[in-house]
């Protein structure tokens, strides 16, 4: 909730009160107001407002004045006394005076129901999805939903920005997230909705594509959430560009690809877990499969175990499935930790069978004042149900409010 004088913009209810007091105001006063008032530190153009509010539809100047005229009067900030929300010459618009967040924010529940016909899923479908272009040449589907500071999540090794709506490993932490900040998800390079024709999958192109993401998104000011392989991309693009990169969130991830890592164990077992993948590739009745989905989720129902299948089928092919997994096999950024000066947040499973506790504590060690979670899982992500789930978006809700 933001509140300033005697009023309340409950960003949950999505109402605005005055006291005790609801006041009416259309959908799209509402989200200029969050907005701005997220983005009271500085001035807003009028580009932001098209952006941001109109989702970079095509808008006249006197359209975007009637919306300002709006949110004044539903505010009681009309006539010349602009004691909220100022007009600054040839500028664009800043919300001047104090304002108090409620930190209760971050501990909202995440509500269980995510059936096609829930509210929750009413996001998958206000989603809006579209295209970036890397400097390579490979279109990037990129999705974006909700409002305030902008987190760009890093995909992992197999993502779909639509089905994952509905993903029970990772549905519920977009659900939680969307509902709180500007969420911005894509699909590598090979994956989901970008273009699956590559040629090459490595360590520098998960850089290049998300640096073609927030590009294409003009962000100046944004934070990052890796998991897993996803960690080791946050972590370079972090050390590479600080003074874009306002926070940083790790959960799972690793500095070191297995073939990489001082074990010669290492190297075999990632020989062993592409064999299995390419023998039980998107059939959810293959043992070899179970197994494999095993590693990623001991405590994974037959529920989970279809959906791997399922994800597999949807979201590439085997070969770029194959590619990637050598990719994230091949990754090192250990002398960029220390570089990265954002703050962070490292979050890691204790009984991790894919990446090391040790691993995600190296992590926490080599970024300086990074803040390290013990997760007590054996899954690579918490499942929704289990008590890790709990402290895992608390935790991520928490640092997400505190700066």
């Amino acid at each position: 909730m933001l509140r300033f004088g005697d009023m309340v913009l409950d960003r949950e209810r999505r109402e605005l009160r005055s006291g005790s007091k609801s006041i009416p105001v259309e959908p799209q006063v509402f989200d200029l107001l969050e907005f701005l008032i997220r983005n009271r530190d500085r001035v807003v153009s009028k580009d932001d407002l098209v952006n941001a509010v109109w989702h970079r539809r095509i808008v006249s100047e006197s359209a975007i004045a009637a919306r300002i005229n709006a949110a004044r009067r539903a505010i009681g900030d009309s006539g010349e006394q602009q004691r909220w929300i100022r007009t600054v010459t040839r500028k664009g618009y800043r919300f001047v005076g104090e304002v108090r967040e409620d930190a209760q924010l971050a501990k909202l529940p995440v509500r269980d129901d995510a059936s096609p016909k829930s509210p929750q899923m009413n996001l998958a479908r206000r989603q809006e999805i579209t295209f970036c272009r890397t400097r390579d040449g490979i279109n990037i589907a990129v999705a974006s939903i909700g409002h305030g500071v902008p987190l760009v999540s890093i995909p992992t090794w197999l993502t779909h920005i639509e089905y994952d709506w509905q993903n029970p490993f990772r549905a519920p932490l977009w659900h939680f997230l969307a509902e709180r900040l500007r969420l911005i998800r894509y699909d590598g390079r090979g994956f989901g909705l970008s273009d699956r024709d590559v040629a090459k999958i490595s360590p520098s192109t998960f850089e290049r594509d998300l640096e073609a993401v927030v590009d294409a998104f003009d962000l100046r000011s944004y934070m990052l959430l890796g998991v897993s392989q996803g960690a080791a991309t946050a972590i370079a693009h972090a050390a590479r560009y600080p003074d874009r990169v306002s926070k940083i969130i790790l959960h799972g991830g690793f500095a070191l690809g297995r073939n990489k890592r001082d074990s010669p164990h290492e190297p075999e077992l990632a020989k062993a877990l592409i064999a299995i993948l390419r023998e039980g590739f998107g059939d959810q009745n293959s043992a070899l499969l179970r197994v494999f989905s095993s590693m990623f989720f001991p405590g994974a129902s037959e529920q989970h175990i279809k959906w791997c299948a399922n994800l597999l089928r949807m979201s590439t092919s085997v070969e770029n499935a194959v590619k990637n997994r050598h990719a994230s096999d091949d990754i090192d950024v250990v002398e960029l930790l220390p570089e990265v000066s954002a703050p962070a947040l490292v979050l890691h499973c204790r009984q991790d069978n894919v990446a090391p506790f040790d691993g995600g504590r190296r992590i926490a060690a080599s970024i300086p004042n990074a803040k390290f979670v013990t997760l007590e899982s054996e899954n690579h992500v918490p499942l929704r149900g289990e008590p890790a789930w709990a402290k895992f978006i608390e935790a991520i809700g928490s640092f997400l409010l505190n700066t």
